[in-house]
């Protein structure tokens, strides 16, 4: 597959000005991130000047188009690539006068509360996000009626019943992560801390994804079989924005419970 061709989409204008050696070198997962970054933002409310985190943003691809195309500053935060490659690749870009690579677990952000205008994550937010206390944890970190935005893979709708017959060959037990845009919306509104203001699915996304999987994974014949057999029914990329509530505030973490030793005798009486 000739990347040159693949990576050049009217429906990504932007995406398709960056150099298909620049956007493989930066590969981090199943998704092309300028694609997913580029449909995300096209829903979301971001200004030159504002602070946004790109939560799990991978070798920072997202990062560097974010600042580039909208003007953001962004502070690059993953956990699992290295942070100073990903600050090699900011430079190479002239981008680290507003993009910051930081090392952090999603789950202990060292982030002051409040600090940020706005929070995406690209292809990642299903790894840690599924959690029920999650959005109100993460919904600290961005200002009252600041948006958080996710986009990546996902499901048309939450299986009802047993996993289709055509999936079974892919399908992992880690899988489970995978959830539809109609799911987001419930959990995020559960949150109580959330106005969902858009959940859906991309128009033909699976042939993006399997687009994406011909180019970067050729080999992976397994994955691409499943997604041409499927054809979209089941699968496909899904995007969720969600503002943080101004008539709410979020829970602090507990982190630590004060409690004071008191000694009490540890058996009792022999004459009991």
């Amino acid at each position: 597959m000739n990347p040159e061709e693949h990576l050049v989409s009217e429906r990504f204008p932007r995406s398709s000005a960056y150099h298909p050696q620049w956007v493989l070198a930066a590969v981090s997962g199943g998704a092309n991130p300028l694609w997913l970054t580029e449909w995300l933002t096209e829903a979301m409310d971001l200004r030159p000047g504002m602070r946004v985190l790109d939560l799990g943003c991978g070798r920072g691809a997202s990062s560097i188009f974010l600042h580039r195309e909208l003007g953001v500053q962004v502070w690059a935060t993953d956990l699992w690539f290295d942070a100073t490659e990903r600050l090699a690749r900011i430079r190479d870009a002239e981008a680290d006068d507003g993009v910051f690579p930081i090392h952090a677990d999603a789950r202990a952000l060292p982030f002051a509360t409040g600090f940020f205008d706005a929070i995406i994550s690209i292809d990642s937010f299903v790894y840690y996000g599924t959690d029920d206390l999650y959005a109100n944890y993460l919904a600290r970190f961005v200002k009252p009626g600041g948006q958080i935005g996710i986009a990546g893979s996902g499901l048309v709708a939450e299986f009802d019943g047993p996993l289709p017959e055509h999936l079974v060959a892919w399908w992992e037990p880690s899988l489970a992560c995978l959830h539809s845009p109609a799911w987001w919306r419930r959990h995020w509104e559960r949150s109580g801390v959330l106005d969902v203001e858009v959940t859906d699915l991309m128009p033909d996304g699976w042939r993006r994804w399997l687009d994406w999987q011909h180019l970067v994974s050729p080999d992976n014949t397994t994955e691409i079989d499943v997604i041409r057999t499927d054809a979209g029914r089941h699968l496909g990329y899904v995007r969720a924005v969600g503002r943080r509530r101004t008539d709410t505030v979020p829970d602090e973490p507990i982190t630590a419970i004060p409690v004071e030793y008191v000694p009490a005798p540890l058996l009792r009486p022999d004459d009991h």
